[in-house]
């Protein structure tokens, strides 16, 4: 990767967010709502809640709605009403919806093999699972795309901030450093760049999201890394008796990423962890399936599998995703982060 002095990125992606502020906003601030003929109380109400566009107010149920304090029906329907007049939640044409996915940005692994696996990156708009093994490249992706986010559009990154929810104590900002030198970028920068917390709970990594919005709202975040995605829930739920329970909450979380992607145009990339698969049967060496069920797989739009291969090289298969082949690429860990494997 060809290096660039970090003046010179820092003066590109100020051209880069002059260009994308004459562009239309990819979303409405809840503050328009004002000239629609709500009261500034309850627009405060509503970001007091997470709440801060109306992209998002149209993301939550009525139900939802009428249980944040001090929101009767009768509001909550003149509220959702004039949302319906400032956003669009209704039918467009297929030209339209191509139109849209213009707004995609797609964000560099750091790996040509692996790029090219992926269509062109990670993909905003969408969730990205990776699961695999210990060992087997998640969390070393994700440390990279902590850096290649942050570089302009036009050498492949998404000119955007990062934040990071941590369940397992794996991030190392030290890790981050060679990365960013790999790129020619500043290292002090690019971790003021990144927000950082450390989920204890499932409830906290829950409240986490919910603070997102806000911040989402204010500043330009491309890149939202949940490692992992699975983790507290296989802690705070045990046994067949909670599975229920367990799913059922798995679900909410998965849908308040969905809707963040979605909201703010970032890219949202968890990683996930493997179980044993007794059913794999006799022909499969080493049976294992990702965590999560089938709850976490409707949720993930594109699912990477991981694995070891020889030495510092990893093997990543296209799992599952509506747009792209089955097939594998041969990346490798190195110092500055996953590049192309040598041969």
């Amino acid at each position: 990767m060809q290096a660039f002095k970090s003046e010179e990125i820092s003066q590109l992606q100020i051209v880069e967010r002059e260009e994308l502020e004459d562009e239309e906003d990819l979303f409405e601030a809840i503050d328009k709502l004002t000239s629609h003929g709500i009261n500034a109380g309850d627009v405060k109400k509503l970001q007091d809640a997470g709440i801060y566009t109306c992209n998002g107010l149209m993301m939550h149920t009525k139900k939802n709605l009428t249980g944040i304090k001090g929101l009767s029906e009768a509001k909550v329907d003149k509220i959702c009403e004039a949302a319906e007049k400032i956003v669009n939640f209704g039918y467009i044409t297929g030209s339209d919806a191509l139109l849209r996915r213009k707004a995609v940005v797609r964000i560099t692994t750091g790996s040509q093999a692996l790029d090219e696996l992926l269509g062109g990156g990670i993909e905003t708009l969408q969730i990205t699972e990776a699961f695999g093994e210990f060992r087997s490249g998640k969390t070393q992706l994700a440390h990279t795309l902590c850096v290649s986010t942050q570089l302009p559009t036009n050498m492949k990154g998404g000119n955007g901030k990062v934040a990071y929810i941590d369940t397992e104590g794996t991030f190392r900002p030290d890790r981050i450093v060679p990365i960013a030198e790999r790129f020619g970028m500043d290292a002090g920068a690019v971790l003021d760049n990144i927000i950082y917390a450390r989920a204890y709970t499932y409830e906290h990594q829950y409240n986490l999201l919910l603070g997102l919005a806000a911040k989402m709202s204010e500043e330009p975040f491309r890149l939202l890394i949940v490692d992992s995605v699975i983790a507290l829930f296989r802690v705070d739920f045990t046994g067949r008796g909670e599975l229920a329970e367990r799913q059922q909450k798995l679900a909410q979380m998965l849908s308040r990423l969905t809707k963040i992607a979605e909201e703010f145009n970032v890219a949202v990339y968890m990683t996930n962890q493997v179980i044993a698969d007794p059913g794999g049967g006799v022909f499969i060496s080493d049976p294992k399936k990702p965590a999560g069920g089938h709850v976490l797989a409707h949720a993930a739009t594109v699912r990477l599998m991981f694995r070891k291969g020889k030495g510092e090289q990893r093997v990543c298969k296209v799992f599952d995703a509506p747009n792209l082949p089955e097939s594998e690429a041969i990346f490798q860990i190195t110092a500055g982060g996953i590049a192309d494997a040598k041969d």
